[in-house]
């Protein structure tokens, strides 16, 4: 925690250079982009960036929510930008369209236009960072909220400083210090009405739970805030722990990961380890939990995330992403010689046949051309699918031929059908259809080939 006095400015100026220098927010000569919304916070932060010396350009969004107010805000920004003889940039978001359109809060669509604006923004001028005036406070309120959402130990953090461009230079000070600091320069500022309103979560903690905190605790920002700086100290040490179970339990194979069944088991605590270690997967601790049910389960079963599916396998879990099935089907026109699908390059040459040996290859088909009817299909295969595999030219059901190959169900999930006149020709990288193979009378033939792309 820095210590300095908040109604002298320029000891404020010392630890907010120094705070910067520590987090390295800032290389030298950099330049700012400060978003402004015209209150306290964020005029204090310009403020004291300019009066330190640092190169600064002043950003305003108006978000149209407030009426006059929100033309109030954006004159007097663009004065205090003028006063300051700084570049301004100002933009104006039809918010209420916007989260209608997203279907979204008017308070996440509103951070959206923000934030991807304010980027863009920094971008096309050129400048090292952008800067916002959250503060200790702010930082405490995230930690509460974190912890009533249940986020884990990544939302012991906070606020962070640091968020790739994005910095916030004023985490070691609280509300009061920079109220303190405005009075000694007696900056003016305007409020925001929607500030007190308690429909916001943030609000409300600002409004109701720390007052009650603060009658128990008096000093507890600055005390949480102290644990913040500890927490994210912990988070590090608690990453590199989680990085080397990561390095010794997670086997990538293109686009799939591999868990070893009992490697996985052994490890300790396995709640914490498998939530942290399949969050990436789109799990959340509920289903984390029942990954970890999988453990004891029998092949096949599996757990669906937003993203992946989770496959217990004979030695392994196989994590699989999922596939939108808006890709599923393709179409080869006669004459066409390529086609790519998901995860394979397909190549299609049409050849006499001179007779001789077929030469033994899974992933080429040799197809007579005459029983072929375009245009053909690659689709996925779905149960009830069924075929006549060469040599055997008898009716097996797909789902019997993989379980006969030992497929797992990822593997079974990857599995590509060619088509022809509602007939399947070829189960791709598998077996040909009996009925499309070959013989001594065929005169010209279909060479399909399929080769593997990276994912």
């Amino acid at each position: 925690m820095k210590t300095f006095n908040p109604f002298d400015p320029e000891s404020f100026r010392t630890a907010l250079r120094a705070y910067i220098h520590e987090e390295q927010l800032l290389p030298p000569g950099a330049s700012v982009l400060v978003a402004v919304s015209g209150g306290l916070d964020s005029v204090a932060l310009a403020h004291m960036l300019i009066t330190s010396g640092i190169p600064v350009e002043i950003a305003h969004c108006n978000f149209r929510l407030r009426g006059e107010e929100s033309e109030r805000d954006e004159a007097f920004i663009r004065k205090l930008a003028a006063q300051h003889n700084v570049p301004f940039h100002i933009t104006h978001f039809d918010t209420n369209a916007y989260a209608k359109e997203m279907k979204l809060s008017i308070q996440e669509a509103a951070r959206q236009l923000r934030y991807a604006w304010l980027e863009a923004t920094r971008l096309e001028k050129g400048l090292t960072a952008l800067a916002t005036a959250h503060h200790m406070q702010d930082s405490v309120e995230t930690l509460w909220m974190n912890l009533s959402k249940g986020t884990g130990i990544a939302g012991l953090h906070g606020i962070l400083p640091r968020q790739g461009a994005l910095i916030r230079p004023l985490l070691f000070a609280t509300r009061e210090d920079i109220a303190a600091y405005a009075a000694a320069e007696q900056l003016p500022f305007v409020e925001d009405s929607s500030n007190t309103s308690d429909k916001y979560t943030r609000n409300y903690l600002r409004h109701h739970v720390l007052p009650s905190l603060r009658e128990t605790y008096p000093d507890v920002v600055r005390q949480t805030g102290a644990s913040i700086e500890r927490f994210r100290e912990v988070e590090m040490i608690y990453n590199e722990a989680l990085e080397g179970y990561r390095q010794k339990l997670l086997v990538q194979k293109g686009a799939e990961y591999f868990i070893p069944v009992v490697r996985f088991s052994q490890v300790q605590p396995l709640a914490t380890i498998a939530y942290e270690l399949l969050k990436p997967f789109g799990c959340n601790t509920h289903q984390a939990a029942q990954v970890t049910d999988l453990l004891q389960a029998g092949p096949g079963k599996f757990v669906n995330t937003a993203t992946h599916r989770i496959v217990r396998d004979r030695k392994w879990l196989i994590i699989t992403p999922l596939e939108k099935e808006s890709s599923a089907h393709f179409l080869i026109e006669e004459g066409q010689r390529t086609l790519d699908i998901p995860g394979y390059a397909i190549t299609i040459r049409e050849v006499k046949h001179e007779g001789g040996a077929i030469p033994a290859d899974a992933n080429v088909a040799y197809i007579n051309a005459a029983e072929v009817t375009y245009p053909l299909m690659v689709r996925k295969w779905k149960v009830g699918d069924y075929c006549y595999p060469l040599g055997l030219n008898k009716k097996k059901k797909l789902s019997r031929l993989f379980i006969d190959q030992k497929l797992s169900l990822p593997a079974k999930e990857k599995m590509w059908v060619l088509e022809s006149g509602k007939r399947i020709a070829w189960v791709m990288g598998m077996r040909l259809d009996h009925r499309f193979r070959v013989t001594e009378h065929t005169d010209k033939m279909l060479v399909i080939k399929m080769e593997e792309t990276p994912s």
